[in-house]
């Protein structure tokens, strides 16, 4: 992977060498919107168009702004760079992403931490009750650009301890007058063959009236896609099975397919009214609703529930600490200090573990979990832009409505113990493992019976208002000018989920009642799903009916069968929680400019802000009672909770721009930053599905009222050179001291005497982060006719984490979630009409879980940390204008077919692989 650097190194020095000319970019700076731009007769043109016009833009905000910033630009209006928002950002140095279960790309993290405040221009958006945003949310035809800031100011919303990412929406006067603009695409994506449709129209104009210039702005867009992303797991690694003692192998092996449609709309409305040269009014208002209707088809086979034969015994041997059911005591397997804690139930053995085997005379069972799921955000703002002589005044309103509804149905269907036989091929093959039934396996109809129905319903709400005043006042001289300003925001949230079903410890009657004795099933309820490469060669197993489960009408039959009311259950108290925070904030701070001679020029900001914050939080929990004589085994009471806090933070900054003239500078930034708690992650309640299954631990999670604010400081210094037409080259150093980083870890809890596997948030004191980063993009003007077309680009981020708190069960180990190193690499083409790009996008490998649960693992070990393997995409695009303003475009993404694979601790036990998707996309578009 180094190599692979270097040679992209060696490559843009030599275009560095051959084309190092005066830097000619000289733009606004990322904190100048498009609201900024100049008025009148003969306003600026500032809309881009083009990759190269684009990637131009981006360099002129990263070399302007007065913090750490990379920038993504649209290369025409409908045209991000890539299909998603989260897709797009990728390309920026330190910035890493994964795929969701629609095969999406999502949340962007920033070097490795995914506490970041998104901001939709410059006004804080997120996704129901969460602090987060989610960018499925916003579709990227509607985005002019996006800028991801590493190091913060005074000026920006506090939030986010790894960064802040703006979204900024199109705005009349960014354009000189009437515009139309039209796109449409075609997607088919590997694991479906279906074509699913993208359509996007924009419209604008501005005009000037007796009363100054005004322009509006629609902008609207619609996307339908059919998605399926196959993913095999395998359950917790167990020991000793059916004749095969001295081997351990997973106790289960199973996978699902996550399949179903999607929609997602956006409409975006702006005004600006330019009423006399010192004063710009202007009002906006988005809409996006994302609604998807789809399942998780589930399939297990419980091969610990057969005999072993031809077993293939690997040389991964070892000492393990086991129980009498053959799992790790995940209660008291250990002593505080690591070293086995030996009782009657715990011994120790030695192991080796199954590269493959035959398990005879097993159950397996299926199960269709229904979603209908919906999201909306909705944000309404205005406000007016003052500016005379040396003041500048900025008064900004805003509000915003979130709102998720999420339903779930699950119904599994079983085929009893003793009739399957599963043959695994291999436990560890390519990251995965691959099997087949070979008798009565789960892709065979016949003698499937009910199991357990669950039911998990739903509602978020989320609503801020907010109101900003930013201004200075420009002095000259060495104190160039002074920043203040201040902000109130009223942030609440309500959370309701209701869990209900059975066929849990209290079996209903008609569970295992062969579908064939039920009456009120459709012929065409049992179906067969997609399947799963490594399953069964892909042929598919057999499971309830996605859009059958979803009908209200049978959903009731089903509940009357297993004696349930009718409805979705009422949303119960333990499951829910209301949050309010008041936000106050103001802060001051001081640009400066002082010349050096000889054309060198320092200059930067030095300030502070001040936040005040009030939180409420009530929800409810079972608590179990201190057990008494008279009554030693005490049930679990619901017991109300609520917590107020107030916190008050200062967070500093100070930063310095050296610029030595012919595109040289340095930057050296310090800030401060704060991150607080997500509501839910404050609730204590809990949300898990009724256990059913002996042979595997059910998990759930819950919050963690204990939790503290995470707060960072971080230090950032670069050296930058521009050069030629759009060209740079960067380097760069960052570290951050984070304090109370939070993390997720799971742990097994008794809930009405069952176990299951909980993941909860919790702090851990200390830990650091450290790097560097390496970007560039040239453009090779000075190769002869064609090839001047030619530019090459790329980046490389190293993250260095570690957990600095002594006794910590992580202490010495890197920061979840982070990977040490990543990479972009890629070249481009435009010249002629002809637009082209490919890009290679690299992450090494980290972990995303310290898991609990009840893996075997090696004596002494204390955690299993769910790694993930390291992995890259491959993406590409291709345009030609056919004629002026219309251009098709062909796009390829994940052209390697690149998945997630993890592990549980040691990568010879695979956990998850995920077979995401490669997408192929024909398109056209228009502007006039």
């Amino acid at each position: 992977m180094i190599t692979k650097f270097k040679l992209l190194c060696a490559s843009s020095a030599g275009a560095i060498m051959l084309t190092a000319v005066p830097a000619l970019a000289q733009s606004t700076g990322a904190g100048a919107t498009a609201d900024a731009q100049p008025t009148g007769d003969a306003p600026a043109d500032i809309v881009v168009t083009g990759l190269r016009a684009s990637l131009g833009k981006a360099a002129d905000i990263k070399r302007n702004s007065d913090n750490v910033v990379d920038s993504i630009v649209a290369d025409d209006i409908g045209k991000f760079p890539d299909p998603t928002v989260a897709a797009a950002l990728q390309r920026v140095p330190g910035v890493q992403v994964t795929v969701g279960d629609n095969n999406e790309i999502v949340g962007p993290i920033i070097r490795g931490l995914g506490d970041i405040l998104t901001t939709l221009d410059g006004r804080e958006i997120f996704t129901g009750t969460g602090r987060g945003f989610s960018y499925q949310d916003l579709p990227a035809e509607a985005l002019a650009g996006a800028d991801v800031y590493k190091s913060s100011s005074a000026n920006l919303i506090e939030g986010g301890v790894a960064g802040q990412i703006d979204l900024r929406l199109h705005k009349p006067f960014d354009f000189k007058g009437f515009t139309v603009a039209a796109n449409a695409q075609g997607i088919i994506t590997s694991n479906t063959d279906h074509v699913s449709p993208k359509l996007g129209l924009l419209v604008s104009d501005r005009f000037d009236t007796g009363i100054g210039e005004m322009g509006l702005l629609a902008d609207v867009s619609y996307s339908s896609n059919l998605f399926n992303r196959p993913v095999a797991f395998n359950c917790d690694f167990r020991a000793d099975p059916q004749g095969a003692p001295g081997v351990y192998a997973p106790t289960c092996v199973g996978g699902l397919n996550q399949q179903g449609r999607y929609e997602r709309k956006q409409a975006n409305l702006a005004w600006q009214w330019q009423a006399s040269p010192d004063l710009q009014i202007y009002a906006n208002a988005l809409g996006t609703a994302y609604h998807s209707k789809w399942a998780s088809v589930f399939l297990i086979d419980d091969v610990f529930g057969g005999k072993f034969s031809n077993v293939d015994k690997s040389s991964n041997c070892g000492d393990f600490v086991v129980n009498n059911a053959g799992f790790f005591p995940a209660r008291n397997g250990l002593k505080a200090d690591g070293t086995p804690n030996f009782t009657e139930a715990n011994h120790m053995e030695n192991l080796c573990l199954a590269n493959s085997f035959t398990s005879t005379g097993h159950g397996g069972f299926t199960s269709t979990q229904a979603h209908n799921d919906r999201t909306e955000v909705y944000v309404l703002s205005g406000g007016g832009k003052f500016s005379h002589g040396p003041w500048a005044l900025n008064l900004d309103l805003s509000y915003q409505h979130s709102r998720v509804r999420n339903q779930n149905f699950i119904l599994d269907t079983l085929k009893p113990a003793g009739g399957i036989t599963t043959v695994v091929d291999g436990v560890n093959i390519d990251g995965g493992t691959k099997y087949h039934d070979t008798v009565n396996g789960l892709d065979n109809a016949a003698g499937f019976g009910l199991s357990p129905l669950n039911q998990d319903n739903i509602r978020d709400t989320g609503k801020e208002f907010a109101a900003k005043l930013d201004g200075s006042y420009k002095l000259g001289g060495l104190l160039d000018q002074i920043q203040f300003g201040a902000r109130f925001a009223n942030h609440s949230a309500k959370h309701q989920q209701s869990l209900g079903g059975t066929c849990g410890p209290d079996q209903h009657p008609v569970c295992g009642t062969l579908l064939t004795n039920v009456g009120i099933l459709p012929p065409d309820f049992m179906i067969h799903s997609a399947g799963i490469p490594s399953v069964d060669g892909g042929l598919g197993v057999f499971a309830p009916n996605q859009d059958i489960l979803r009908d209200p009408a049978f959903q009731d039959k089903l509940r009357a069968l297993y004696g349930l009311g009718t409805g979705w259950p009422a949303f119960t108290p333990d499951r829910s929680f209301d949050a309010n925070e008041k936000t106050y904030t103001g802060y001051l701070q001081v640009k400066y400019e002082i010349p050096l001679g000889g054309g060198v020029k320092v200059d930067g900001l030095i300030g502070g802000r001040y936040t005040h914050t009030d939180l409420f939080i009530a929800g409810a929990a079972y608590v179990t009672p201190a057990s008494t004589p008279a009554n030693p085994k005490p049930a679990p009471v619901l017991t109300p909770f609520s917590a107020s806090t107030s916190d008050n933070d200062f967070l500093p900054n100070a930063s310095a721009r050296v610029r030595f003239g012919g595109g040289l500078q340095a930057r050296f930034n310090y800030s401060r930053t704060i991150a607080r708690p997500s509501f839910g992650s404050l609730n204590p309640g809990l949300s898990y599905l009724i256990s059913t299954n002996i042979l595997i631990l059910p998990a759930g999670s819950g919050g963690n009222p204990n939790l503290k604010p995470q707060r960072s400081d971080g230090f950032d210094a670069t050296l930058e050179y521009y050069f030629g037409k759009n060209s740079f080259v960067a380097f760069g150093g960052y570290y951050k001291n984070i304090k109370d980083r939070v993390i997720s870890q799971s742990q097994v809890e008794t809930i009405n005497g069952f176990d299951y596997n909980i993941t909860r948030p919790r702090n851990v004191g200390k830990v650091t982060l450290k790097g560097i980063e390496v970007s560039g993009q040239a453009f090779l003007d000075f190769l002869p006719g064609a090839f001047g077309g030619l530019g090459v680009f790329g980046n490389f981020t190293l993250a260095d984490s570690e957990v600095k708190t002594p006794g910590d069960p992580l202490f010495g180990d890197p920061i979840q979630g982070v990977s040490k190193y990543n990479y972009n690499v890629g070249a481009m083409y435009e010249k002629y009409g002809i637009t082209g790009r490919v890009a290679y996008t690299y992450r090494s490998s980290y972990y995303d879980e310290n898991y609990g649960g009840t893996t075997l693992r090696p004596s002494g070990q204390v955690l299993v940390l769910n790694g993930v393997r390291a992995a890259g995409r491959l993406d590409a695009s291709l345009g030609y204008e056919v004629i002026r303003g219309v251009t098709v475009t062909l796009n390829g993404t994940n052209l390697t077919k690149n998945g997630y694979r993890s592990y549980y601790g040691d990568p010879a036990l695979p956990r998850d692989h995920r077979f995401d998707d490669s997408t192929y996309s024909l398109g056209i578009s228009a502007k006039f």
